[in-house]
């Protein structure tokens, strides 16, 4: 339907403030008015005159509005006595009907209300009058199944609008039902692993208005967060968590002698992760209910790579019955569902389990993207999407020009053909790196896909490294993080020349307090031995990774730029000569040394000074991250009194503390600019680079004040 033609009835206080919302919405005609007063009535006439342009048609009579062909809805905003009559009348018409909450008087009409739903066939919305899970308890399996496909429509209509994690939430909607259907949380605890699944959840636990109406899709964030409901117990972002939490959960309770089911919540790629392996080695141990729910819809964000998948599609095949079962080897109970998308048969699973009183494996077969056709026929891909067109399933916003996945994809094409020691290593992402499904084909085995490891990937870099080959690993700096032991231990302690890249390190990547990219200068640049380069340019990135690989003397590790800047300017700088810094504007009195992706900045600020002190500064391009380049350093105390420092990341531990201890005992003064350490969430950009004075005329001004 093109357009929504309503009718109506009611404008008194509450009446007016309808009709003036209804009018507010593009698609939308009022093509007729009613109340039994006269003058309320001239009033809605002219208020729709005025919007529309058009008189409505005008009664005292609401069964006149009930008779117009013109008429595909009615709101009724009435006395609360004639409500029910007028809705019962209405559906009976074979109107859509929007009833005031409140609206019924007595437990009679209600049940009038439901009977003439069920005679007319007219269908309430069920998921708008759920507040909390045990609203769904009474439902008929009609009813269930009805609301799952409410709850598809709301993700598509959130997800088409807002972005977020598509295949994944679309798969677990009927899971999540039985879920909650089954258990009484909060009392029972579910914890959702790196909250890809927990949408739904969000839906049935109070947070349903975020994904119904438009006004409020930002009221919730896009993974589980206690500030937002007692029915999430950890905010989580990152994988293959959820076993362990858990089973912490679980302990808690046992020590404290409390009942309730614990129930953690995994998909089949973050088992590939060894915190969930630990997680499940400890639970085999457990003496008390615990319960595993495993997700299988055989994806991890893109394919899943690992020996435990040819078990899972073992169990799969065999429908949970093969003898090789490697939950039951760990010490794990085991229940298998065939079809996870089936509610009666998902029901039945978790009420055999509920207080079971010992750790079990609720192994269900679900189908990502389920419900939506595009999602369904390509899953990696839209296992996250931005805003998209549903009808199309075309992306809203497009981004042109070059990105450094593609750049990176390119470029080690060409050097694995060139190299058959080359190889490309990720863990789980690969189009972090730009390798699509056809250019992971095409390269063959020299892409290596280690699935949700991150750990594993570092250490694989080493050994391979160790052994002469020439290893590319490419990961999301919020995932880096996870890898610190094994940088240290397993890389740097052995000098191995393994070649990383840090993608989305920076203030203008992701912004969700699980997947900050602003903590990886203090992480990787102190660890000793690591090199730990911060390009501005294309050009530099391209020379940079280049020597990375070529290079056998260190491990390296170059931290992706925000934006593609190509400057056509070939780069000649030798790396190998370590801590080297490049003035590129030569001046005095102030010396911006910028780093990476806040060179730009550097060069804006540089403006700002020059301007307001008849001053040029001295602009300095850093390269190096993981040391200092002395000689300079000291030259500039000479003409210079003021060192600024510019890194796109948390000061804490990071670049600009190093240059200001090199000048520690001297008259210079350094100004270290860069973001506060504190956890950012769902944040402006913008905004925060304001809040820590990281404008150029901010900059300036305290320049000004400084000298």
């Amino acid at each position: 339907m093109d357009e929504l033609r309503i009718g109506v009835i009611g404008l008194g206080c509450r009446g007016r403030d309808n009709l003036e919302t209804i009018l507010g919405f593009d698609g939308v005609k009022v093509t007729a008015v009613c109340d039994v007063y006269e003058d309320f009535c001239d009033r809605g006439v002219e208020k729709v005159v005025t919007e529309q342009n058009i008189a409505p048609f005008k009664t005292t009579d609401y069964r006149e509005v009930l008779k117009r062909d013109d008429v595909d809805i009615v709101t009724v905003f009435t006395s609360w006595e004639t409500h029910i009559k007028i809705a019962v009348d209405a559906m009976k018409a074979g109107k859509i009907v929007g009833l005031e909450v409140g609206g019924a008087a007595s437990l009679d009409e209600c049940w009038e209300l439901v009977n003439t739903q069920r005679e007319t066939g007219v269908k309430f919305m069920l998921l708008e009058k759920i507040n909390k899970p045990s609203d769904i308890k009474t439902f008929t399996a009609d009813e269930l199944n009805t609301l799952a496909g409410e709850m598809r429509d709301a993700l598509l209509f959130k997800l088409s609008k807002h972005g977020g994690h598509c295949g994944p939430n679309l798969g677990m909607v009927e899971a999540v039902i039985a879920l909650h259907y089954v258990f009484d949380s909060p009392v029972d605890k579910m914890v959702f692993d790196v909250s890809h699944q927990s949408y739904c959840h969000k839906m049935l636990t109070g947070r349903k208005d975020a994904f119904l109406y438009a006004d409020h899709l930002d009221d919730v964030s896009g993974y589980t967060e206690p500030s937002e409901s007692e029915h999430d117990f950890f905010t989580i972002g990152h994988t293959s968590t959820s076993i362990s939490l858990a089973s912490g959960l679980a302990k808690a309770r046992d020590l404290k002698g409390e009942k309730g089911n614990v129930i953690a919540v995994i998909g089949d790629g973050s088992l590939s992760g060894g915190e969930a392996m630990e997680g499940l080695d400890f639970a085999g141990e457990m003496k008390g209910n615990f319960i595993i729910v495993v997700n299988d819809n055989d994806m991890s964000i893109a394919e899943n790579h690992g020996g435990i998948y040819k078990n899972l599609r073992l169990l799969r095949e065999t429908k949970g019955k093969s003898e090789r079962n490697l939950f039951r080897a760990m010490g794990l109970d085991y229940v298998f569902v065939e079809n996870g998308n089936d509610i009666p048969s998902l029901i039945d699973a978790f009420r055999c389990v509920k207080d079971s009183t010992i750790p079990v494996v609720v192994h269900i077969v679900t189908e990502k993207g389920r419900g939506y056709a595009p999602a369904v026929a390509n899953k990696e891909q839209w296992h996250w999407c931005m805003p998209f067109d549903p009808e199309t399933g075309k992306p809203l916003f497009t981004a042109d020009g070059e990105d450094y996945g593609t750049i990176t994809a390119d470029f080690l094409m060409k050097k694995m053909k060139a190299d058959k020691s080359v190889c490309a290593i990720t863990s789980g992402t690969p189009m972090v790196m730009g390798f699509d499904a056809q250019k992971r084909k095409e390269a063959g085995s020299q892409f290596i896909d280690v699935g949700i490891a991150e750990e594993h990937a570092v250490a694989l870099a080493s050994g391979i490294a160790a052994n002469g080959g020439k290893p590319f690993y490419g990961v999301y700096s919020s995932f880096v993080q996870r890898t610190y032991d094994q940088m240290s231990q397993d890389l740097c302690i052995n000098n191995n020349p393994a070649a990383i890249a840090v993608f989305a390190a920076s203030v203008y990547g992701m912004n969700d307090v699980t997947h900050l990219g602003i903590f990886d200068i203090p992480m990787l640049s102190n660890i000793p031995n690591l090199v730990y380069l911060a390009p501005v340019t294309k050009e530099d990135y391209l020379a940079m990774i280049d020597w990375a690989v070529e290079q056998n003397e260190h491990p390296v590790a170059v931290r992706v730029p925000a934006s593609v800047i190509s400057d056509g300017k070939p780069v000649a700088k030798n790396f190998s000569k370590l801590n080297k810094y490049e003035v590129t504007e030569q001046g005095s009195s102030v010396a911006i040394i910028a780093l990476g992706s806040f060179y730009g900045l550097g060069q804006q600020a540089a403006k700002a000074i020059e301007s307001r002190t008849g001053k040029k500064p001295t602009l300095i391009n850093p390269y190096f991250i993981t040391g200092t380049d002395d000689e300079l350093l000291e030259k500039l105390e000479a003409d210079h009194s003021v060192v600024i420092t510019l890194e796109d990341g948390i000061l804490n531990g990071g670049f600009g503390e190093k240059i200001a201890r090199f000048y520690g005992n001297s008259d210079m003064k350094v100004l270290c600019y860069g973001l506060r350490k504190e956890f950012l969430d769902r944040y402006d950009a913008g905004e925060v680079m304001k809040a820590n004075r990281l404008t150029p005329d901010q900059i300036a001004e305290d320049v000004i004040n400084t000298l």
